[in-house]
């Protein structure tokens, strides 16, 4: 009975309970983000470029996580709001940690064997690939397997509705990487620690993650509500493993197509000059504050519509996401006019070059109607993958980014000659009519015959 309580409390959560420490989460990610990339700076110019250049391969590797933790994050919802048994809500666990750490290690071991061919793929100066190679060894090889528990970890927590133990502990991690990238950049010369560059900003990012993982482990460990017993079970049945998988698997390339997609504009991007790369950076760090909300209640819906779908809700979970859906697009839109209200000492924080502060200036009006469209999308993405229904937003998504965002940026930025103007409405484009047809996805319901339990 108590178990049950739990369970009925947990998804009874208001979206405001789970979504504004998400929120929450995602700025101060954002803000720490930006402070790392300031503080390497200051260091050297390479080591930027070093850490730069193969943090896309990190991030590469860490989307195919995400297959395993959105996965398992959606399936565990279901089962949640259905009243599942402790067992099996504890196969969910056990079956996506299993996969998490057989993963982490093969993918270690991956790292070790290809880092130097894949340098020696680039024209690279030897503070740059030494850069390079010491922050992939250290991160996204010896820092694999504690990055990616971290991560199933936290979805484990986020799904269960511990979203503000989560930001807390987002926030310890990150002061402790900040302190972290302090000593590995300046040193500590009255006690003879040294400066160590790259190599020490992934030493301080894989320790801070590390004690996160610890902190969580003792919580999960001390809520017996919290069904993540590895010891303690059974074997898993096969069929939890296929779940996860028939989950993840599209939703990660989703967001493997998305970001090369993001990459291939921006290749674009750098045929337009210094200016336009430049504009489309700082545009890019400002707009990231923004669409933090989008992308946090999209989360929270994805989570409280897998309680609704669980429990039989569907009519409720329906009427639901519209409400949610208005306010994540009014808060997008309140901010973003914010923004552009006060954006000129905004920019000035960043660039005192007039070509790039005026670009910065019209990108920035521009971004009404990207956001506009990116709430829609995410929040009913969010929704429609909470629900179970992945394959029709993953396939129409693909194709929507290559056939509206890519070749519209073309067309207009390229053929047209708008520059990076005609980009961002091809992006804006592809980020509105994609919200609008995932919107009629939800609101014809077909998506209510894909419920995995």
């Amino acid at each position: 009975m108590g178990n049950e309580i739990e369970r009925k409390n947990r998804g009874s959560l208001t979206m405001m309970q789970l979504a504004l420490p998400l929120i929450g989460e995602n700025f101060f990610r954002t803000l720490v983000s930006s402070v790392d990339t300031f503080m390497l700076s200051s260091y050297s110019g390479n080591a930027v470029a070093g850490v730069g250049l193969v943090s896309q391969w990190v991030f590469f590797i860490h989307v195919l996580f995400n297959v395993i933790c959105i996965g398992s994050g959606i399936v565990l919802a279901q089962f949640i709001g259905a009243k599942k048994s402790d067992e099996e809500l504890n196969h969910i666990a056990k079956g996506g940690l299993i996969m998490t750490i057989t993963c982490a290690f093969i993918f270690m071991v991956i790292v070790f064997c290809v880092t130097n061919p894949l340098l020696n793929c680039y024209t690279l100066e030897q503070e740059v690939r030494d850069s390079a190679f010491a922050y992939f060894i250290v991160y996204g090889g010896f820092g694999v397997p504690i990055v990616t528990i971290s991560m199933f970890q936290t979805r484990m927590l986020q799904t269960y509705g511990y979203t503000k133990q989560t930001l807390l502990i987002t926030i310890i991690v990150n002061i402790l990487n900040v302190i972290g990238n302090a000593v590995a950049i300046f040193g500590i010369p009255f006690i003879g620690i040294p400066a160590t560059g790259a190599g020490g900003v992934a030493a301080a990012s894989v320790f801070s993650t590390l004690v996160g993982s610890i902190i969580m482990y003792f919580m999960i460990k001390h809520r017996p509500d919290i069904q993540f017993k590895i010891f303690k079970s059974p074997k898993v049945p096969g069929d939890i493993f296929r779940k996860i998988l028939s989950i993840g698997i599209p939703t990660a390339g989703e967001n493997l197509s998305y970001n090369v997609a993001q990459i291939v504009i921006m290749a674009m991007i750098t045929s337009m000059g210094t200016y336009a790369m430049q504009a489309q950076v700082y545009t890019q760090t400002i707009v990231r504050f923004v669409f933090a909300i989008a992308v946090a209640m999209g989360a929270a819906v994805q989570i409280k519509v897998g309680y609704f779908v669980g429990a039989g809700e569907k009519d409720l979970a329906h009427k639901n996401v519209f409400k949610y859906s208005l306010v994540a697009t009014a808060s997008s839109m309140i901010l973003i006019l914010l923004v552009n209200l006060i954006k000129s000492p905004i920019i000035g924080f960043f660039t005192q070059e007039q070509e790039v502060f005026e670009l910065t200036k019209r990108l920035l009006i521009f971004s009404i109607y990207i956001e506009f469209g990116r709430s829609l999308n995410l929040i009913y993405v969010g929704a429609l993958k909470g629900a179970g229904d992945v394959k029709f937003p993953v396939f129409y998504g693909v194709i929507s980014m290559w056939g509206i965002m890519v070749f519209l940026s073309w067309l207009l930025g390229i053929h047209f000659g708008l520059g990076i103007i005609g980009c961002w409405l091809g992006i804006g484009t592809d980020e509105t009519t994609r919200g609008i047809v995932m919107l009629m996805r939800w609101k014809g319901k077909r998506w209510q015959r894909k419920a995995l339990v």
